[in-house]
């Protein structure tokens, strides 16, 4: 027998919380019950528009869902969250978790304090052509990211590191799985009164060297990662969603020749899946693909990087 549907609900409903509006009323494991946001008429357009009803804030949603989507600008997810959380809510918080560690640890402790679960919204790994790519990551020796966008006024509350950067972050911290040895970085404010491109080289105690570049200034987009490991390079554009692999291989004729191949990646919308994650673990009390320790240690990633590019002194 299939759980029951989850009663949901989503704070925040600007550019992206309305998509999770949008599809927690498709997905066939919720049902949207409300939505919530400081501007009540776009609440009420939302709400309207996937037939749910509309509130000013998150303490509306309290005993009206058992599950919520935060996608607020980051400065106000830790009020959201630890109101939702003591009301009994499980959450998924938008990247990243929280402005600040002390922050983020609060909403983990409020999450501990109440029982509940907390998922941290790295969508890109949720990204078909990410999940491709995971599989085929092993060892890595050398990881060079880079992720540039054009400017946007809707994320200026916070610098490139954390509207950008941490992507990157989190799955170089999935793709190794050992600790951050070292952190050297640059960074400038161009546009904004924040770090509009950052330049970060993390050397993790694996021995693995990453090279990541972030940048919300730039003409184009541009989403591509790639990765050196034994006998092999791995290339991942995941706007295209277009995985290679070049492989040494030896023949039959004992002489090395190079092995070019495209990977197959799955279809799906990244946050759908998402979502739907989610949602599994709300319905079987498991923990969540991406925990709010994953978004924790993300976040102090994020710091040290920040911390480096002030160390460092003007680019």
């Amino acid at each position: 027998m299939s759980a029951a549907p989850v009663p949901v609900g989503v704070v925040g409903v600007g550019h992206l919380g309305r998509h999770h509006a949008r599809l927690y009323a498709s997905l066939p494991g919720a049902t949207l019950v409300a939505v919530a946001d400081h501007d009540l008429d776009r609440a009420k357009k939302i709400a309207a528009e996937y037939g749910c009803e509309a509130f000013r804030d998150a303490s509306e949603l309290v005993g009206r869902v058992t599950a919520a989507s935060i996608a607020t600008p980051t400065i106000a997810h830790r009020a959201a969250a630890e109101t939702l959380l003591a009301g009994g809510a499980d959450v998924l918080i938008e990247k990243p978790i929280a402005p600040s560690l002390d922050d983020a640890d609060a909403i983990l402790e409020a999450a501990r304090r109440a029982d509940r679960l907390v998922m941290v919204g790295h969508t890109e790994r949720f990204n078909p052509a990410m999940v491709a790519l995971a599989r085929a990551v092993d060892a890595p020796q050398f990881v060079e990211i880079h992720r540039l966008a054009a400017f946007s006024a809707r994320s200026t509350d916070v610098d490139v590191i954390l509207d950008l950067m941490i992507h990157d972050l989190d799955l170089l911290l999935w793709f190794d799985g050992t600790e951050p040895r070292s952190v050297d970085a640059v960074g400038v404010a161009a546009l904004t009164d924040k770090i509009d491109i950052a330049n970060a080289r993390i050397r993790f105690a694996s021995g693995c060297v990453a090279n990541v570049t972030a940048s919300r200034i730039s003409a184009e987009g541009l989403r591509r990662i790639r990765v050196f490991q034994s006998r092999t390079y791995l290339g991942c554009d995941t706007g295209e969603r277009k995985v290679e692999r070049f492989r040494l291989v030896i023949g039959s004729d004992k002489k090395p020749a190079i092995q070019h191949e495209l990977l197959p990646v799955d279809d799906g919308e990244p946050l759908g899946l998402e979502l739907a994650a989610f949602l599994h673990a709300v319905q079987t009390r498991t923990p969540p693909p991406i925990d709010g320790l994953a978004g924790r240690r993300a976040l102090e990633l994020a710091c040290r990087v920040r911390e480096a590019i002030s160390s460092s002194g003007p680019a």
